[in-house]
């Protein structure tokens, strides 16, 4: 049986009416939020909030991560029917221990609270995570390219980005009311092959680098994750224990580089100024 899927796209954003500073109205593009019920093989597994800007994507990638679905050949139909708001998935086969993955859940600290299934904090990657070195100067090249990707957040704000890089280089980028709902929307897009995302070997986030971050880039093979924000205790010791090497409050200039070690190459160091902080001071 071929393997087919629905094209249920809808916009990311919407206009609302709001009420400025000044007591004049004007119209704002704010981030949608739909509820979308996820059925695999008919049985009911989860409620996701999301954009539904890539649907299809998104149920897929959130299955690969929780490890309720294993190879993208399994895959027999993907559709999304909003007027109900469910997204069907039909595959070839279940985990064979599909209830006692659905019976033990842990809520992440994801926006959102995100869920991860079965005992998947004590998983390994399928494959060991290569070493992938990372020069400075192409760590800033990357945070200036990002910076052309985030559309949703510059119009409406209220979503977190997610993007796939070969070094400097952004292979794709999605945005999503989640991070977790952004990575997931990656993972099932490499599967669906949408995006030539195959030699991805960063991962950016917005988000917190947290342990579902770190698990779900690790199960997609990724050795370097890269954000914005900060880092959580299980995140750094998951991240020791897959190999990643995390990459936590970059922008402009700055980074805090953890379980680098000699990868990291340091080839653009910048110019110390006033204020910055000294080496071994804490903020």
């Amino acid at each position: 049986m071929p393997f087919t899927r629905s094209h249920a796209r809808l916009p990311a954003t919407l206009e609302i009416e709001v009420l400025d500073e000044f007591g004049e109205p004007r119209r704002q593009a704010i981030a949608a939020e739909r509820a979308l019920t996820l059925y695999l093989n008919r049985r009911e597994i989860v409620t996701l909030m999301t954009l539904g800007d890539d649907p299809e994507a998104l149920v897929v990638g959130y299955l690969r991560n929780q490890g309720l679905l294993t190879s993208g050949d399994d895959l027999v139909a993907v559709h999304v029917d909003w007027e109900v708001e469910a997204a069907a998935v039909v595959t070839r086969h279940l985990p064979e221990d599909l209830e006692e993955r659905l019976g033990h859940r842990t809520v992440t600290t994801g926006c959102g609270q995100g869920t991860v299934f079965g005992r998947l904090l004590d998983a390994v990657p399928r494959r060991p995570l290569a070493e992938t070195p990372l020069r400075q100067s192409t760590l800033y090249a990357l945070l200036e390219n990002l910076g052309d990707h985030n559309q949703t957040y510059r119009s409406a704000g209220a979503v977190h980005g997610c993007a796939l890089c070969h070094q400097a280089q952004v292979l794709d980028f999605v945005e999503d009311v989640g991070r977790h709902n952004a990575v997931d929307t990656l993972a099932g897009r490499q599967w669906l092959a949408e995006a030539d995302s195959g030699q991805a070997d960063i991962f950016y986030t917005t988000g917190r680098l947290t342990s579902e971050m770190v698990l779900k880039v690790a199960q997609m093979g990724i050795g370097v994750l890269v954000s914005r924000s900060g880092v959580t205790q299980k995140g750094v010791e998951l991240a020791s224990r897959f190999g990643v090497m995390l990459i936590a409050r970059a922008k402009g200039r700055h980074f805090q580089a953890i379980h680098a070690g000699e990868r990291l190459v340091l080839d653009a160091i910048p110019t110390r100024r006033p204020g910055d902080r000294a080496a071994g001071t804490g903020g």
